[in-house]
């Protein structure tokens, strides 16, 4: 939908945390003398992809508890969601709500044949009609793009990167490996490679998270023709965020990337690093669209 290069970038960073993950496998397979860790860490990283592809609807849905609402409970989603569709020739999809204060919406599902949309009674309570339909759009354009695949997948091999590199640091720590390579250089490279290898597929990761919301919020906007809504909602979520944040448990911090806003206090965000653009920047972007200046 987007005339930008943001598919090239987001191949090109998916690119990057694979060759960590690659780099890992090698560097342990060095380390301890068998090829065959090169093997099981690319086989990982194959199981990891497939597994995310095939779970990426449930992954958000059952962290936030949603449940499925039928157009009588939700006339005012369903309307929306069933134009917008329409609109852009797509399949409609599922429709749930998220009980919690906490003011929010995401999509899940690996492509509009397997797709969900949720919003929690927070973002309901707090939004008019017309941002309500700002939000969706931009829901749906995650949906038609793809990203909740891409993102459910980047994070599950950010997350398996993580694992391995904790797992290698306390390997170093309290020994193995091929002793003809544990010298002071060679324990200092796997130390270093232990630490810096999750540190850097997790700046991957939210750079291909930053990168698919402002996509989102510029498809969005256009599919709805309105980006002023989708700007006076994000200006209300944050403060709503602000207001009634999210405990950062770990299955919501795995789904938080998929969400339009990040929903953890900002001393939370701090500590997790947050996977979305700042706000303001957002707003800005769908005002110069609004205005007709520049499109980014």
């Amino acid at each position: 939908m987007h005339n930008h290069n943001n598919g090239l970038k987001t191949a090109m960073l998916f690119g990057g945390i694979w060759a960590i993950l690659l780099a890992l496998g090698w560097f342990v397979a060095s380390y301890t003398g068998n090829s065959i860790f090169l093997w099981v860490f690319a086989l990982i990283g194959v199981g990891t992809t497939a597994y995310s592809y095939w779970n990426s609807d449930k992954l958000a849905i059952r962290a936030m508890h949603a449940y499925p609402v039928t157009e009588a409970e939700q006339p005012a989603m369903y309307r929306i969601v069933r134009e917008l569709s329409e609109r852009a020739g797509q399949p409609m999809p599922s429709l749930f709500v998220s009980p919690t204060a906490a003011p929010n919406a995401f999509a899940t599902g690996r492509n509009p044949q397997h797709a969900a949309v949720c919003c929690t009674e927070g973002i309901l309570h707090l939004l008019n009609e017309r941002e309500l339909r700002g939000v969706l759009g931009h829901e749906l354009m995650h949906v038609y793009n793809r990203d909740i695949l891409t993102g459910s997948v980047a994070a599950a091999i950010a997350g398996v990167i993580s694992t391995v590199g904790q797992m290698l640091s306390f390997g170093m720590m309290f020994g193995g490996g091929n002793r003809d390579d544990r010298g002071g250089g060679g324990a200092l490279a796997g130390l270093a490679m232990a630490i810096l290898a999750p540190i850097a597929a997790t700046v991957i990761q939210f750079a291909i998270s930053r990168t698919r919301e402002y996509d989102a919020d510029e498809d969005g906007a256009t599919l709805t023709g309105d980006p002023l809504a989708l700007a006076s909602a994000l200006r209300k979520l944050e403060v709503g965020v602000a207001q009634a944040p999210l405990e950062p448990t770990r299955q919501v911090a795995n789904a938080s990337h998929m969400m339009i806003a990040n929903p953890f206090r900002a001393a939370d965000v701090q500590r997790m690093f947050s996977t979305h653009p700042p706000m303001d920047q957002r707003i800005a972007r769908l005002e110069a669209m609004a205005s007709g200046q520049q499109r980014y």
